[in-house]
C-alpha cells in the first residue's frame, strides 16, 4: 500500500474509542431528527482528549442562554473537543439558527481557525456551507456558520443503505466540482467525510467545513489536493456499497475484510454501476489500487471532475407509474339516501312532465314573442327585396363595371395563429461543472400547471454568482416549425433570452449552435422574433435571477409555444 496523507489517515482512522465529551453532547444535526450535528467530526478524533491534558486549553465557560456580540444566542452544545465546543445558536438580529465554532483566544489554534474561517467567506461558493462571521472578542474567538434545517448527512443517509446510481452519481460530481473550484482559490478541506458532506431536501450537495475543520484540530498536508480527491473516492466507495474503503469501520460503516486490500466496489456489492465502481478506484489509486483494469488515477479533483465528464452521462430514474383508485360509488349513488334502490327486474315509470303554464301571464308572453317574430320577418323580407332591386339597377347601367366581392379585399390576411405542442425539453447547463440543474423536474415547465415548476440551484448573486453566464432549457417541437411567440411564466422577475437552432433536425453540440432571437424580462414575458423564424430546437435561456424564497434562484412554470 502506498504511503497515505496525515489528512486520510485522519478521516479514515476511527479505531479509537469515541470521546466521552461527543457521546455526552448529541443532539439533532441541521435540525433533521435522528442526524447529529459534526461540524468537527467528533467521532473521527483520535484518543480521548480532555481539558486536563498537558498543552490544552480550557475550554471557556459557556451555557445555553449566553450571547455572543449581543446578538448570537448559544441554544445546545453539539461538540465539546480538545478545547473548542461547537453550539446551535440563534442570531437574534436575522432571526435564523447558525451554527458557531468557540475557542479560547490564547488556545494554540484560534489564529489559524480565524484565518481560515476569513478565507472560506471570501469564497463565497453557494455549493459549500457559508461562514456567516469570524471574530476576536476579548478572550473568545468565534466562527459563525449556516445551518440547514432542511439537510441530511450523508452519513445518515449510508444508514439506510448504498444510494441510488443517479444519486451517487451526482454526489460525486457536485462535491468535485466544489473542491476543484475551492482548490483554485488555494483552499482545502482535508477533513472530507460523510459527517461533512450534506444533501439538501431540492437534491443539492453542500459541504461544510471548508478549511476550517481542518484549521480547528491542527491539521495539514503536503499534498491536499492528492487528500481530497482520496477523501471523494471514499465517499463515493461508500454511497456505492454501504462500506469504508479501509480496514478500520468508521461513520457508522463497516470497513473492508482485512487482508484482502482495496477491492473495487462492484466486487464488493452486486448490481454496482461499473464506471461509478472504476472511478472510485481511481480516485481511490492513490491508496494503492493498482488493478490492471483501471486507467491512470486522479490525484486532484480537477482530474476526477474531468474523469466525470468523459463518462456516459447518467440519466435520472424514470418516475413510476401509480395507479389511479379505483372509482367508488358513493352509498346516495347507490340509492342509500332518501331513494330507494330499484328491484331487479321491475321498469321503473318514466315520471309525466307537468303541463305547461296557462296562466294570464303565460298567454301574454306567448302572444307578445309571436309578434316579435312577424315583425322579424316583416323587416328581413322588406331589407331583401330593397337589395335585390338595387342590384338589378346597377346591372343594367352599362357604365357599371361589376366588380368581384372577393377582389375588394386587397390587404393580405394575418396568418392564424396556432398552438405548437412540445415534443420534449431538457435541461441545459454548459458552463457548469456537472452540465445539469434538476432535469427530473424539466417536464413540469411546460405541463400546463403553473402550480409545478423547473428551478435552478441556488446562487450567491442574480448573475449567477458570476460562475456562469445562464442556464436555461431546451424544447423540442418534434420537426421544424414556424415560430411567432413563447410566452413564459416565471417565479419572480426574471432576465431571459429565446435562442434559435436554425432549421435543422439536429440539436446543437455547444451553446454557440443557439443564436439570440428575442429576449425580455418579469414575470410572464412574451418572447416574438422580429423575423419569421423556422426551427425545431429553442433554448429558453435565463441570464438574471430573481430573489426567490431569501435565495437567488429562477423558476420556469410554463412555457407555450405558437406559431
Amino acid at each position: 500500500m502506498a504511503e497515505r496523507s496525515t489528512a486520510a489517515v485522519d478521516v479514515a482512522d476511527t479505531s479509537g474509542d469515541e470521546p466521552l465529551t461527543a457521546q455526552a453532547d448529541q443532539s439533532t444535526a441541521d435540525g433533521v431528527a435522528n442526524n447529529r450535528e459534526r461540524d468537527t467530526d467528533s467521532d473521527e478524533a483520535q484518543g480521548n482528549p480532555t481539558s486536563e491534558e498537558p498543552g490544552k486549553t480550557s475550554p471557556p465557560e459557556l451555557h445555553s442562554g449566553h450571547k455572543l456580540a449581543r446578538r448570537y444566542r448559544l441554544e445546545e452544545c453539539v461538540t465539546r473537543l480538545d478545547g473548542f465546543s461547537s453550539w446551535r445558536a440563534v442570531d437574534e438580529k436575522l432571526r435564523r439558527a447558525v451554527g458557531v465554532h468557540l475557542l479560547p483566544a490564547d488556545h494554540a489554534r484560534a489564529r489559524s481557525v480565524l484565518a481560515a474561517a476569513r478565507s472560506s467567506a471570501l469564497l463565497g461558493d453557494p455549493r459549500f456551507v457559508q461562514v456567516l462571521d469570524a471574530v476576536e472578542d476579548n478572550d473568545l474567538v468565534y466562527v459563525v456558520h449556516e445551518w440547514l434545517p432542511d439537510a441530511t448527512e450523508l452519513t445518515a443517509l449510508l444508514a439506510a443503505g448504498p444510494l441510488e446510481v443517479y444519486d451517487a452519481y451526482q454526489m460525486v460530481s457536485q462535491v468535485a466540482s466544489a473542491m476543484a473550484a475551492a482548490h483554485r482559490e488555494g483552499l482545502a478541506h482535508l477533513r472530507l467525510s460523510p459527517n461533512a458532506v450534506l444533501r439538501t431536501s431540492t437534491g443539492q450537495w453542500r459541504i461544510r467545513g471548508l478549511a476550517v475543520n481542518a484549521a480547528l484540530r491542527g491539521i495539514s498536508s503536503d499534498t491536499p489536493q492528492r487528500t481530497d480527491t482520496e477523501a471523494i473516492g471514499a465517499l463515493l466507495y461508500a454511497t456505492l456499497t454501504q462500506r469504508w474503503p479501509y480496514e478500520s469501520d468508521a461513520h457508522g460503516l463497516a470497513g473492508l475484510p482485512k487482508d484482502i486490500g482495496l477491492i473495487p466496489p462492484d466486487q464488493v456489492r452486486a448490481g454496482v454501476h461499473r464506471g461509478l465502481s472504476e472511478l472510485a478506484m481511481r480516485a481511490l489509486a492513490n491508496d494503492g489500487a493498482t488493478a490492471s483494469r483501471h486507467e491512470s488515477p486522479c490525484t486532484t479533483p480537477e482530474e476526477l471532475v474531468k474523469a466525470i465528464g468523459e463518462m456516459p452521462r447518467i440519466r435520472p430514474p424514470e418516475p413510476t407509474y401509480t395507479a389511479p383508485p379505483q372509482y367508488q360509488r358513493t352509498p346516495y349513488q347507490q340509492g342509500g339516501y332518501s331513494r330507494p334502490a330499484p328491484h331487479p327486474g321491475v321498469t321503473q315509470p318514466v315520471p309525466t312532465p307537468p303541463p305547461p303554464l296557462q296562466s294570464r301571464t303565460g298567454k301574454a308572453l306567448k302572444w307578445g314573442v309571436s309578434a316579435l317574430l312577424i315583425a322579424a320577418l316583416g323587416l328581413g323580407s322588406w331589407q331583401l327585396a330593397d337589395a335585390l332591386m338595387e342590384r338589378g339597377g346597377k346591372a343594367d347601367d352599362p357604365n357599371q363595371t361589376q366588380t368581384v366581392d372577393g377582389d375588394n379585399d386587397k390587404s393580405p390576411k394575418e396568418p392564424v395563429s396556432r398552438p405548437i405542442s412540445i415534443a420534449g425539453a431538457h435541461d441545459y447547463d454548459p458552463f457548469g461543472s456537472d452540465g445539469s440543474e434538476y432535469p427530473e423536474n424539466v417536464g413540469k415547465a411546460y405541463d400546463g400547471d403553473p402550480g409545478t415548476y423547473w428551478q435552478t440551484s441556488h446562487y450567491a448573486s442574480a448573475d449567477f454568482g458570476r460562475l456562469k453566464p445562464g442556464v436555461g432549457i431546451v424544447v423540442d417541437l418534434g420537426k421544424v416549425q414556424q415560430v411567432g411567440k413563447v410566452a413564459l411564466t416565471f417565479g419572480g422577475d426574471t432576465s431571459v433570452e429565446l435562442r434559435s437552432a436554425g432549421a435543422t433536425d439536429s440539436e446543437p453540440q455547444s451553446f454557440e449552435g443557439y443564436q439570440k432571437i428575442a429576449g425580455g424580462n418579469g414575470t410572464t414575458v412574451d418572447l416574438k422574433p422580429d423575423k419569421a423564424v423556422k426551427t425545431r430546437y429553442l433554448l429558453v435561456w435565463l441570464t438574471k435571477l430573481p430573489v426567490t424564497d431569501g435565495q437567488f434562484r429562477g423558476r420556469v412554470a410554463d412555457i407555450k409555444v405558437t406559431s
